[in-house]
């Protein structure tokens, strides 16, 4: 399971990151990568890496597995296991879907001076953050397949990225760019799952 795990996760970042970005850029020319952390110290530069942080422990859980590490033993039953991997792979599928359906305003990372249509159909129509509701999942399978401390503190600092970007970074930008078009979006759609964490309008 450990090697699954592994390979599994190495082709969620493949298709996620690589793949996606590819083909933004065969469709419009534009990878869609906004890399700019800002200034070291601020939310921003925080929710980076943070994010960096999670995704390179999600490489070592199954690593640290490899090399020994032990896994909970409260945790270590096959049938977390088997639930584990079907909430990697429906998470890496959900990832890619929910991508695709934001189209050409697909970015990895916010630029405060661009602007691109707001998304609010397909899978935004249930949640605002769709993509990283998915990837928080994925995260979540992998702990369960490969259940040691790497795996669990990976999913724990990807949840605090994921909180942090879309709270300190992401929600005011698209306040600032769309103003009352994603304020009545917001109030009617949650944060991560439907119904929790709708904005209140004032």
């Amino acid at each position: 399971m450990t090697w699954l795990a592994l390979a599994l996760y190495l082709l969620g970042l493949l298709l996620a990151f690589g793949w996606r970005t590819l083909t933004q850029w065969r469709h419009t020319g534009d990878s869609g990568l906004r890399l700019d952390a800002g200034p070291p110290g601020t939310l921003r530069w925080w929710a980076k890496v943070l994010f960096v942080g999670a995704l390179t422990l999600g490489v070592a859980g199954p690593a640290a597995a490899l090399a020994g590490l032990q896994p909970f033993s409260d945790l270590d039953h096959r049938v977390l296991h088997v639930v584990g991997l079907v909430l990697t792979v429906a998470g890496i599928a959900a990832t890619l879907a929910a991508q695709l359906a934001m189209g050409t305003s697909w970015r990895i990372g916010v630029d405060p001076t661009e602007r691109t249509p707001l998304v609010t159909d397909g899978p935004f129509s249930l949640a605002r953050n769709p993509i990283f509701t998915a990837m928080a999942g994925t995260t979540l399978g992998l702990a369960l397949m490969v259940p040691n401390a790497v795996a669990i503190v990976a999913w724990l600092v990807l949840v605090v990225a994921l909180q942090l970007q879309v709270r300190a970074v992401e929600e005011p930008y698209l306040i600032a760019t769309h103003g009352d078009a994603y304020r009545r979006y917001a109030a009617r759609v949650g944060r991560f799952v439907p119904g929790l964490g709708r904005l209140q309008r004032a």
